[in-house]
């Protein structure tokens, strides 16, 4: 048995969860697993299809992005990946998928609105959206500089708190304390992406929730004081990760 081969399992089986849930079709997309003490993580091969994707196809790099265990070129995002984990200490999971519903709002240019109960169930506000990368920037080092956009709108916002952005004109990037989580959030964000598409087509200019009710339902499930499932606060995205 191989020295990374428990970490390139994991990141295999919530790479697999994507197409699972309908959140990526052909090679779109990509998911990540770390280990934080050794600083280093796993991570899709890029141009690979899921039906064909092996445990020993994955990826494994430090958080500089070097390789460290593989034979196939990472992902083409993996450096929007590292700049995530560098800057976010308290996760362990990274994922992006192209989505439709999350993407067609990131084409938008438009936060997710918070609409109602079930979104504050899982974010305290509206799902942001980055603003569109500068041509300096995208003739820098563009999947570094896509990482640095994700970072700008959480300069005075909780990652933990909404652990999802769009990234204007590409597509949705959520993260978890565990790539469990991440799959799991991947999969509410683009439920949250339809309700609020339906929704407004059903009632143009809904207003947004009120706060109280943001502030009950977020709290319920978040937090020292939550009241909601069991006590394993991680089991929904050990399911997630399972699946």
């Amino acid at each position: 048995m191989g020295r990374f081969d428990e970490l390139k399992h994991k990141a295999w089986e919530v790479n697999l969860a994507l197409p699972k849930h309908g959140l990526v079709l052909f090679t779109f997309g990509n998911a990540s697993a770390l280990d934080r003490n050794a600083g280093i993580f796993a991570i899709k091969p890029s141009g690979i299809p899921y039906d064909r994707l092996r445990v020993e196809d994955m990826v494994v790099v430090d958080l500089d992005c070097k390789v460290v265990e593989g034979a196939m070129r990472f992902s083409s995002d993996t450096k929007t990946h590292a700049v995530l984990y560098r800057a976010f200490t308290e996760i362990g999971g990274v994922v992006h998928t192209h989505s439709p519903y999350c993407t067609a709002w990131a084409q938008a240019e438009k936060p997710i609105p918070i609409l109602g109960t079930t979104h504050a169930d899982h974010a305290a506000g509206d799902i942001p959206c980055t603003e569109v990368m500068s041509d300096s920037a995208i003739r820098r080092d563009y999947e570094e500089e896509t990482g640095r956009q994700i970072l700008r709108v959480f300069r005075k916002r909780p990652y933990l708190e909404t652990e999802m952005v769009l990234v204007a004109r590409h597509g949705p990037f959520t993260w978890g304390k565990t790539p469990g989580k991440a799959v799991f959030n991947s999969v509410i964000m683009e439920e949250l992406a339809k309700m609020a598409f339906l929704t407004l087509q059903i009632r143009p200019g809904t207003p947004r929730l009120k706060r109280t009710l943001i502030q009950k339902h977020y709290l319920r499930k978040h937090g020292k004081n939550a009241t909601y499932g069991q006590t394993d606060a991680d089991a929904a995205g050990e399911t997630a990760e399972r699946a």
